[in-house]
């Protein structure tokens, strides 16, 4: 009883952080309740009496298509490149083979250039493919990513001793049959903070889409939420509620899976 009453202070002060972090959460949805005009008069803390109309104006907007689109994009963008970071990881963590370290480097040289400069590249490939406008650009473009390898790599060498992968060759087992039924429940918290992370960024890019994409048919959220409005108002409080709606999927993804999240990361830092 004493244990549980000394942790009082620690529960209360978790609680009073996560409130903190709720509260622009809160702030959106209540500055979407109002007519953008009146987000200029004062801080608004209460909800106001035009949530209905924002809404309307959201959905006239064709917005659950947009969603659909993010949806799309952003599962097999996430999907894709955890499975490619994954095996990539377990190569260079697991086997040797000629020119490893240099091209291990490579990779991790690639974190220090910024995304931006490839951009220009990345859209005249597109272009020569013709694949512009559409949403292949948005799911290939991020499939190889230098951070997951990276990640992959540190925690499979750390997590997966290679005793077990020797047994399972012994067992008659192949690579990816090894990879498939070894490797891959050991480092599923790993792949499950990966998951987050790339989903979370994939979610949010708004740059890519903005320059690859000219049809309003195609659009992800953040190009959707910066064209409501109509042609002579801006319609900040339609914005700001589209925003709160389109932050439901991270919030509900990083709920269930932040054990994972926490687990794979202190996985991750450690290394044998």
């Amino acid at each position: 009883m004493s244990i549980s009453i000394a942790k009082w202070p620690v529960y209360f002060f978790v609680a009073v952080l996560s409130l903190l972090a709720l509260i622009p959460f809160y702030m959106m949805i209540v500055m979407g309740t109002y007519v953008s005009e009146d987000l200029y008069t004062g801080l608004k803390l209460l909800p106001g009496n035009y949530f209905i109309e924002n809404f309307k104006s959201i959905m006239e907007q064709n917005f659950f298509k947009f969603y659909l689109n993010s949806v799309y994009v952003s599962v097999l963008n996430t999907v894709g490149a955890v499975l490619i970071s994954a095996l990539t990881g377990f190569a260079f963590a697991k086997y040797n083979f000629k020119a490893k370290k240099s091209l291990y480097y490579f990779i991790l040289g690639t974190l220090m250039i910024p995304s931006q400069l490839g951009l220009i590249g990345f859209v005249v490939e597109m272009r020569t493919l013709g694949l512009a406008n559409t949403l292949y650009p948005l799911i290939i473009g991020g499939l190889a990513n230098a951070f997951g390898v990276f990640w992959m790599t540190q925690y499979i060498a750390s997590s997966v001793p290679n005793e077990i992968i020797e047994s399972g060759r012994l067992d008659g087992c192949s690579d990816l049959g090894i990879f498939a039924r070894i490797v891959l429940p050991v480092i599923r918290p790993a792949m499950i903070t990966l998951f987050l992370l790339f989903f979370l960024w994939s979610w949010n890019n708004y740059l890519t889409p903005l320059v690859l994409i000219n049809k309003e048919s195609l659009y992800t959220i953040p190009l959707a939420i910066s064209t409501l409005g109509s042609e002579y108002r801006t319609d900040y409080s339609a914005r700001i509620l589209a925003l709160a709606i389109a932050t439901l999927p991270i919030l509900v993804i990083f709920g269930f899976g932040s054990k994972h999240l926490i687990r794979g990361l202190v996985g991750g830092s450690i290394k044998g």
